[in-house]
């Protein structure tokens, strides 16, 4: 009989906002902490003051650190940064059931191997099924019970369903796709073109080219997409478009800030490293779809420009520049 026991593992905004959710909707919950003393902090408090200040967590939500604890759930909802998905899933190796559905939240592409997020838990963890849950989702929203709309890709139709009728409520509507390569593809890229937007406006080159590097950066998405076997249209939808927009368009988005911060500081010369934090997911991914689109001879010229950038071996204007003195053709 399948049982509603969710666990999330990752207590950061994402995880903590999606136990929130998952317990709003009946499930019964447990969110696991990677860090002991965030842990003795969220139990004592009911608040995630690190990543989540001054939201309150139901008291029927299980926190703990004990990953047997987490493991003894029905769905596992892995909410980790994109970089520490692998060394995860090697840890859950001998600790659940193959059976056990896996529901990846996390956004990225592995620097080194290049995998999307369902490719690591695949090589890993290499029968539990899997869903990717990606959309324009703050998690500061989401933990409010503002309206929230997100994708649940799965290529097990029933399984899916399952997932949507554990985690959905009125006011969070999770939408089902077959699509898991576009999916991710399209929360992977976005995070890249959020911090080129971002430079745009910390440098002061105007809406026009926001605008510019939005449509032109959805275009990227696609190519990616239909090589990893994903498919366009998808990316026309939340997963690819709605989180584009959220993510290029609001401050509160982390890859946003960050690319302002680098924007302005270029305007004097290249970017100090400290003005770049590497935890920023976009900054991985940058990484590795540079090398990606390298191997695949795939034409991302706004995430190698954005690459170049962060690695300090252009400035903002020099990217601009090479951005522009491309050959024009067809759109």
């Amino acid at each position: 009989m399948e049982g509603n026991r969710i666990a999330v593992l990752g207590a950061g905004s994402w995880g903590t906002a999606l136990a929130m959710q998952a317990n709003r909707a009946g499930s019964d919950v447990t969110l696991w902490v990677r860090d002991s003393n965030l842990e003795q902090m969220m139990r004592t408090t009911r608040i995630n003051t690190r990543y989540l200040p001054n939201q309150f967590i139901d008291p029927a939500i299980t926190i703990t650190h004990d990953l047997d604890v987490a493991c003894a759930a029905d769905v596992l909802i892995l909410a980790v940064p994109s970089q520490a998905l692998r060394t995860l899933c090697i840890t859950l190796a001998d600790r659940i059931d193959e059976s056990i559905p896996m529901i990846i939240a996390s956004k990225g592409i592995e620097r080194g191997s290049f995998m999307l997020m369902s490719e690591v838990l695949e090589s890993t963890l290499t029968q539990n099924p899997i869903v990717i849950l990606s959309g324009p989702n703050f998690a500061i929203e989401t933990a409010q019970g503002l309206p929230t709309a997100t994708v649940l890709a799965s290529r097990d139709r029933r399984l899916a369903e399952r997932i949507q009728f554990m985690l959905s409520g009125h006011v969070f509507r999770p939408y089902i796709s077959d699509d898991v390569m576009g999916v991710q593809v399209g929360g992977a890229i976005k995070n890249v073109i959020a911090i080129a937007c971002g430079m745009t406006i910390g440098a002061n080159l105007g809406e026009n080219a926001r605008a510019a590097v939005m449509t032109r950066g959805l275009a990227e998405m696609a190519r990616l997409a239909e090589v990893k076997g994903g498919q366009s249209k998808t990316l026309q939808g939340l997963a690819g478009i709605g989180d584009l927009m959220l993510s290029c368009a609001s401050e509160q988005s982390r890859n946003m800030r960050l690319g302002m911060q680098v924007g302005k500081h270029s305007i004097d010369g290249f970017v100090p490293t400290e003005t770049v934090n590497p935890l920023t997911e976009g900054v991985s991914t940058a990484e590795a779809v540079y090398d990606l689109s390298m191997k695949l001879g795939i034409s991302m010229p706004i995430s190698v420009v954005v690459c170049n950038i962060l690695r300090m071996r252009m400035s903002v204007q020099e990217g601009m520049e090479e951005l522009l003195s491309r050959p024009l053709g067809f759109e």
